[in-house]
């Protein structure tokens, strides 16, 4: 079909395109000169003006409209419903929107990241505010006079909706908070002490992302104000950032960029540069990074492997054993840091972001009064005050860059995530055991061949169904904390 196959290059070149704007991004938040700042964003906004103009191109009009779906095999149809999609949304998104929000988001960032450090929430909102503007006037062009934040929403998660988040939400709230109220008020295991040099940390943190199948020959590690995962194919890369009283902050950011990495890293050569080749979506993709990072990370079997590899490194830091080790990992504790909480904890932080961001973008919360609705509804989740910006609402850089409608998905990857581990552990004999040699390989391998080769063939909900063999809920997740948790703290 010649109209098929002039799409699909023609596509081809588009998503090149993207990767290397996508590079750009990566340059900026980790190697980019800070005086470059302003260039940069101009940089950004005409590539956005290029890959805008491809997207709405009239010939992709004209393609879409020659092509019979029905004619095509399923990974053609697959191909196409992203293809269709992501057309008929680009054409509802003027150019100069788009090249205007990838101008001021790209500034944006800069400002957060200077103002993060400068505790310094004034000198960020006036520039968050043009991003907040320019993010609702694409949100209603999207929705189609529909709900604005749905449609942020099904930019990261197709389909979802603010309604049925806020309702799954609401029915993990209560057991979450049950299960922090009950720990909480149980002796708390010891906490990790000492000085934990940076290169150190970051030796063990290359040894760690290759044991989790990472693969350096196509992707690279460094070091961000924010760790993230960039790239797909065979160019993946990752950051994370070292806290030298806090090797964890490290470790285990690592391994959650690289369950991001090894599904980009994994999806099938064929869908390379097409719209299957990378990640279905970002709940998905969530349920990779915290899978590798908790079920599998930090799981009593894999911790005790990790402590012998922490001693090895650091020397003796105090804890006196593996099983004192594996309860410090999991210690729930007080802390402000939604990418350093437990996982208790963890999907309340989400909460919170994706309260503010909704009012945000249908106009209940002005942006110049953020910082107190954040310190005020995070005083009355977790009982205690924000001490300062950078560990309040200048925490995330996801606003700065206009990720509105993503936070949500973060606890969505992790209900996704209980699914899978409760089919995983039923899938691969002796896991425990091959995890405590720090053999991982059947666990990650289980993930790829079930659900990260996949890319974009299949719907989100539709992949972690087949691959788990029930239909995406918050039950296997809420009994795997409530198992692993009160075991910790023998409640």
């Amino acid at each position: 079909m010649a109209a098929y196959d002039d799409l699909m290059a023609f596509q081809r070149d588009t998503m090149a395109l993207a990767q290397v704007a996508g590079r750009l991004g990566w340059d900026q938040e980790t190697m980019m000169p800070r005086g470059a700042a302003d260039q940069r964003s101009d940089e950004m906004a005409a590539m956005e003006k290029v890959l805008h103009a491809r997207r709405t191109d009239p010939r992709v009009g004209e393609w879409l409209a020659a092509i019979d779906d029905a004619a095509l095999d399923p990974v053609g149809q697959a191909q196409m419903r992203h293809i269709r999609k992501a057309h008929a949304r680009a054409m509802k998104v003027p150019a100069d929107l788009a090249a205007e929000i990838a101008k001021v988001t790209s500034k944006a960032q800069g400002q957060w990241a200077q103002a993060r450090a400068d505790e310094d929430v004034a000198a960020f909102l006036p520039v968050l505010e043009q991003v907040v503007a320019l993010k609702r006037r694409e949100g209603q062009a999207l929705a189609d006079g529909g709900d604005v934040y749905d449609a942020m929403i099904d930019d990261y998660e197709p389909e979802m909706t603010a309604a049925e988040l806020g309702a799954m939400f609401g029915a993990m709230r209560p057991r979450l908070v049950a299960l922090r109220e009950a720990v909480l008020e149980a002796e708390a295991p010891q906490a990790i002490s000492g000085h934990f040099p940076a290169d150190k940390q970051m030796e063990l943190t290359a040894k760690l992302a290759t044991t989790f199948g990472y693969d350096l020959h196509h992707g690279r590690i460094d070091k961000a104000v924010h760790p993230f995962s960039s790239g797909s194919g065979h160019d993946v890369r990752i950051t994370t950032r070292t806290s030298e009283l806090d090797p964890f902050n490290c470790l285990y950011s690592t391994i959650h960029e690289v369950g991001h990495a090894c599904y980009e890293q994994n999806i099938d050569d064929a869908y390379l540069l097409t719209p299957l080749g990378g990640g279905v979506s970002m709940g998905v993709h969530e349920s990779q990074s915290r899978i590798y990072e908790n079920q599998l990370g930090r799981s009593a079997a894999f911790t005790g492997w990790l402590y012998g590899q922490m001693k090895d490194t650091f020397g003796d830091f105090g804890i006196a054993d593996a099983d004192e080790f594996y309860r410090s990992v999991n210690r729930v504790h007080e802390g402000y840091i939604r990418t350093e909480a437990d996982e208790v904890q963890y999907n309340l932080h989400v909460m919170l972001r994706f309260d503010l961001e909704r009012a945000l973008m249908q106009g209940d919360l002005d942006v110049f009064d953020l910082e107190a609705a954040w310190n005020d509804r995070f005083e009355a989740d977790f009982g205690y005050a924000v001490d300062k910006p950078s560990n309040g609402c200048l925490q995330d850089v996801h606003w700065s860059v206009g990720l509105f409608g993503y936070f949500p998905t973060y606890s969505l990857g992790n209900v996704y995530a209980g699914c899978l581990y409760q089919a995983l552990r039923g899938a691969v004999p002796g896991l425990q055991d091959q995890l405590a040699r720090g053999d991982l390989a059947p666990a990650t391998g289980w993930l790829r061949d079930n659900l990260q080769t996949h890319g974009g063939l299949y719907e989100p909900a539709e992949v972690v169904e087949r691959a788990s063999g029930v239909a995406p809920g918050p039950e296997p997740l809420l009994e795997y904390l409530e198992a692993k948790f009160a075991g910790i703290y023998r409640l």
